[in-house]
């Protein structure tokens, strides 16, 4: 992770970042997370540290606006535990789980860029099958594309197909001057 952002939020409601010299939004906020810069946001008038609550704030529009995480049994499981005699292993394990699952993760995206990604030079199998896929589905494209076109017409360049069983020259002949009497 990167170094601490200091954040500013002022009795208007509004955040300030020290760093940018310019007001940020709640979005920006997880966007710096998400990025995986760690945020330090303090009251301006009193430096309390309300970093939590901010975070907070950010989890909460996720799970209102966006894509919910936390079921409601979850939640309610977790209100439960406050004050609680479980609550600091609770929040122990919350934190240990969450750190494994992304270590996890982790490793399986190592082992997905090895598997997809060259070896010391020698030809990788998922890349080839991958290869050889995406041109069997341009040459199906290509056939049903063409199967499916409306016939050409010939261009004025391209001479008359001649049948030669018949001796004659396919298609309609051109036009002459002494047709047109």
């Amino acid at each position: 992770m990167s170094e601490e952002r200091l954040i500013k939020k002022y009795a208007n409601r509004r955040l300030y970042d020290a760093a940018q010299s310019r007001h940020i939004t709640i979005d920006d906020i997880r966007d710096m997370v998400i990025a995986g810069t760690r945020v330090k946001v303090i009251e301006d008038k009193s430096n309390e540290d309300i970093t939590r609550l901010v975070l907070l704030q950010v989890i909460a529009d996720q799970e209102q606006f966006g894509r919910p995480i936390l079921s409601t049994s979850l939640l309610e499981s977790m209100i439960r535990f406050y004050g609680n005699s479980m609550q600091s292993y609770f929040s122990s394990y919350l934190e240990k789980s969450v750190e494994t699952f992304i270590r996890q993760q982790e490793v399986m995206q190592q082992q997905l860029n090895r598997t997809m990604g060259p070896a010391s030079g020698a030809p990788n199998p998922l890349a080839e099958l991958a290869r050889q896929n995406l041109e069997l589905w341009a040459k199906m494209q290509e056939t049903l594309l063409s199967t499916f076109a409306p016939p050409r017409e010939p261009s004025r360049d391209t001479p008359p197909t001649t049948n030669t069983s018949k001796g004659k020259t396919g298609g309609k002949a051109p036009d002459s001057d002494a047709d047109k009497s």
